[in-house]
């Protein structure tokens, strides 16, 4: 797919042409459906010049989903038309990442993550969705749930984690130098071939261009190198998941998930106990390998 000119990283217009031309030229289907429906919203109490993607459809009980760690919307691609016939899903951005402007020296991590959020959520509130919402996170957006449900336990009525990373253990940020070497390593084709190929339990079968595709898209968006350095010096999110948020819990994780490593998942498994239902035949993620399953967890509630 082709990208746009380069541009400054506060420029927001550089991410919408980014999401545009993937609405039309995406080699995946369900990428380009979900696409088409990103909207710019300007949220108040954030830079007034900026507006920031989110993707709104369906119908029904709306739920907010939050994607994982240097991902984006496109991640919710597969879960999406599962679960858009029932409900009203609302699918941002994180801050700091996928196709969200990323003007230089602005702050990065954790608390930037949930400031955007909860301005959304008061963007939510004024276009009168003001009720409680479901919460769907994966991955890094687990431990942005967790959070984010902590405070505001109004907003939300019940939480599903996938494979949540960063509910155990402490921040360690990481120096300027060694942070910019793993920016760049992170951005080197083959290495991003193989960590797209280790999120997926049977990736010989499931990874081909269109993943690797959308895996890649959002490193054009002007500033993801500065602002993925930043949020790794910030030393991001961990030790999120104690005490655990007051709505029901659960928790889908794959057997085979190769990007958490055993002690993470170990001590995670700790906190959580019985909440977690464990997926045969699945990856580091369940809603893109198995988002039937995930779909199915989510409609019968958590009885």
């Amino acid at each position: 797919m082709s990208v746009p000119t380069a541009a400054a990283p506060g420029d927001w217009r550089a991410g919408q042409a980014l999401v545009q031309k993937a609405a039309e030229e995406l080699l995946d289907p369900q990428g380009r459906a979900l696409a088409a429906r990103v909207s710019w919203l300007d949220l108040p109490g954030l830079a007034p010049e900026l507006r920031w993607p989110v993707a709104v459809l369906g119908e029904g009980p709306p739920v907010l989903l939050l994607h994982g760690f240097d991902s984006s919307f496109l991640e919710f691609r597969r879960l999406a038309p599962l679960l858009a016939a029932h409900h009203q899903l609302i699918i941002p951005d994180l801050h700091g990442f996928g196709f969200t402007p990323r003007p230089a020296g602005a702050p990065q991590g954790p608390a930037a993550v949930l400031a955007h959020l909860q301005a959304l959520l008061d963007h939510l509130q004024r276009q009168g969705a003001g009720g409680p919402l479901g919460l769907i996170g994966a991955s890094m957006g687990g431990s942005v749930a967790v959070e984010l449900a902590r405070r505001r336990p109004e907003r939300f009525e019940r939480l599903l984690l996938l494979a949540p990373a960063g509910l155990t253990g402490r921040p360690m940020p990481l120096p300027p130098l060694l942070d910019g070497l793993g920016v760049r390593f992170l951005a080197l084709p083959g290495v991003r071939r193989g960590l797209c190929r280790s999120a997926f339990a049977d990736p010989d079968a499931a990874v081909g261009p269109p993943e690797l595709e959308i895996a890649s898209l959002h490193l054009a968006t002007p500033g993801w190198a500065e602002a993925l350095g930043r949020f790794a010096r910030s030393g991001g999110f961990a030790g999120c998941g104690a005490p655990l948020p007051p709505q029901p819990l659960r928790v889908l994780w794959g057997a085979d998930d190769r990007i958490l490593r055993a002690p993470q998942k170990r001590a995670a498994l700790a906190l959580l106990g019985e909440r977690v239902e464990e997926l045969a035949a699945c990856g580091h993620l369940p809603h893109i390998d198995q988002p039937e399953r995930v779909a199915a967890c989510w409609r019968q509630g958590f009885s």
